[in-house]
């Protein structure tokens, strides 16, 4: 991951969220190799794949975690890697990553052009989660590079507002979020409370969210499909993606993003959303 050199992104850029039925990767792993293609016709620079996208999104123990967790040059990073070099795009898709001594964490790759450029590793666990996995431990990750500055963190992280807080403050300009996100109330499919936190999360510190969620009924489990592109005012530019009954579908929800609006933390003329913190009052 050393030696990369970005050139200067523009200020705009096109990014998309990848909704997959996760279980149809597992069958056709080429999936996501064809989706990635698929977005970059479409103008995407940045295309962001859901939370463990080529394995069980339930993975309930430490068992279940290790029969599917590959290494970072395992097979689905690889072909990730392919296709990111041969579009020269930036790639963010996650995975239950082997790491050594039967460490398995649930982590996010970003590919830069072909290049491996960072990795993150879920703090915040979902469930059953923090049965099967191994915890990261360290802040966002914030890397330079051909699409602008990307923050990236794995679904539920996105919904602790000091988490957010710490990539505005490494410079993200648009943070791209792998998740897997299960319908848990059917009253509510089309406006699933984890939309109003994505967008909430983006006004609060001023950064573009991209929001990959997965599909494709799983072991009883639905998932709500709702991916979405939200801008620094927390207003939808794409998705949610859900459907407004049945299951969710894959599909590929596209917007254009400002970066450079990442970049001002200003309120009016009076207002800064990180500089007015009161950070000796809360403690």
């Amino acid at each position: 991951m050393s030696g990369h050199v970005v050139t200067a992104p523009p200020d705009r850029v096109t990014v998309a969220a990848c909704q997959i039925d996760v279980p149809a990767v597992r069958q056709d792993p080429s999936v996501l190799r064809s989706t990635i293609l698929r977005a970059v016709d479409r103008g995407a620079r940045l295309v962001v794949l859901p939370e463990l996208t080529a394995c069980a999104g339930i993975l309930r123990t430490p068992a279940e975690a290790r029969a599917v967790a590959e290494p970072l040059d395992g097979p689905t990073v690889r072909s990730l890697q392919e296709a990111s070099a041969a579009t020269g795009c930036v790639v963010v898709a996650g995975l239950a990553e082997q790491g050594d001594d039967a460490v398995v964490h649930n982590s996010a790759v970003v590919l830069d052009a072909g290049r491996l450029v960072g990795v993150y590793r879920k703090v915040h666990p979902w469930g059953a989660e923090r049965d099967a996995f191994d915890l990261g431990d360290a802040p966002p990750l914030v890397v330079d590079t051909s699409a602008g500055r990307v923050g990236v963190m794995v679904c539920y992280d996105l919904e602790f507002p000091e988490w957010v807080r710490l990539a505005a403050q490494d410079g993200a300009e648009v943070l791209a979020v792998p998740a897997n996100w299960p319908l848990r109330d059917t009253g509510h499919r089309t406006d699933p409370f984890e939309v109003v936190k994505a967008r909430a999360a983006a006004a609060t510190y001023r950064l573009n969210v991209v929001v990959a969620d997965r599909c494709g009924l799983e072991q009883g489990v639905d998932w709500y499909g709702a991916s979405l592109v939200a801008d620094v005012d927390g207003r939808l530019l794409a998705g949610p993606a859900c459907a407004d009954s049945g299951s969710a579908t894959s599909m590929i929800v596209l917007a254009e993003v400002d970066l450079a609006a990442a970049r001002t933390k200003t309120l009016g003329s009076h207002n800064h959303a990180l500089d007015d913190r009161r950070p000796d009052l809360y403690a």
